[in-house]
């Protein structure tokens, strides 16, 4: 565990010391990505956000979806529902609160390449934002590299950089532009196979500002649905 602890520091220091010069973030996160039937599968997601690292409140995201994996344990589409409960400042410095509901489509694929492991997610948004319900849509495109460091797989103890970004494009009254981008570096170590967990930095990056946030992130991908053995065994 200490090595764990080691690699995180020796990992987030030099990001923490460029950042020191803007209010960073904590993102304190859950998710969740359990098999309930042979090709079935069930999200579920849980980020507390906040503008330092507690107390004060940015976002609660909770978001689920159902997919279904068009390959064995691979290329799933899924349907998908988010409630985001907003606690942003107004333009003098006071907190307001603006909820949202989401509909949302995507496809997730994984590759894997040696000691790289590729993940792809498309995802589109509908979106209706405030007491207004102002719809918007969002088009999202997602890519991850883990790389496990002293196991040759990621497996049970295996110790694992994770690296990702995604790119955010909306749409609202009918223009199309540049929403954000997130860019993100972390230290991971996975528990078992289906159950790991990370601590990294991310920054966000918007049109005319960058907002540094640091992450810690639980999977869990511990199955409900196990296949029944081979009746012939």
């Amino acid at each position: 565990m200490y090595r764990l602890l080691l690699w995180g520091l020796l990992l987030c220091s030099p990001l923490l010391l460029a950042a020191q010069s803007t209010p960073v973030g904590a993102w304190y996160i859950y998710f969740g990505n359990q098999r309930i039937a042979k090709n079935w599968t069930w999200f579920n997601e849980v980020q507390y956000r906040n503008f330092n690292f507690g107390g004060d409140l940015e976002q609660l995201l909770l978001r689920t979806a159902v997919g279904y994996n068009l390959t064995e344990g691979n290329n799933n589409l899924a349907l998908g529902y988010g409630f985001i409960h907003g606690r942003p400042y107004d333009s003098v410095g006071h907190k307001s609160s603006l909820d949202e509901h989401r509909v949302y489509q995507q496809f997730i694929s994984r590759q894997q390449f040696g000691r790289f492991y590729l993940l792809h997610r498309y995802r589109i948004e509908e979106r209706w934002i405030g007491a207004n319900a102002d719809f918007a849509l969002r088009f999202r495109y997602f890519l991850s590299l883990n790389v496990p460091l002293n196991k040759p797989t990621m497996e049970a103890r295996a110790l694992y950089l994770s690296l990702y970004s995604e790119i955010f494009v909306g749409q609202r009254s009918h223009e199309i532009s540049f929403d954000r981008e997130r860019v993100y570096a972390a230290l991971g170590y996975a528990v078992s196979k289906d159950f790991r967990v990370e601590l990294g930095y991310m920054s966000q990056l918007r049109a005319h500002n960058a907002r540094p946030q640091l992450q810690l992130v639980i999977f869990n991908n511990l199955p409900i649905y196990r296949p029944p053995a081979d009746s012939d065994k």
